[in-house]
């Protein structure tokens, strides 16, 4: 009993598919972990500027 060699390509294209998916999934998880912490820095540097802002507020009205 022989197997057909479609039933290899459909194989073939059932692991690299899954190949691929994995790859894209990888990828997009490092994006989105490169625009959070970007994010997260923009976040900081706002409450940092709001920080000083406050604290020469405080300053000018001693």
């Amino acid at each position: 009993m022989t197997i057909p060699i479609w039933v290899y390509a459909v194989v073939v294209g059932i692991i690299i598919s899954a190949l691929m998916a994995i790859k894209t999934g990888r990828e997009e998880r490092q994006l989105e972990q490169e625009d959070i912490e970007r994010e997260g820095e923009i976040y900081m540097m706002r409450l940092e500027k709001e920080k000083e802002a406050r604290k020469g507020e405080h300053a000018t009205s001693e």
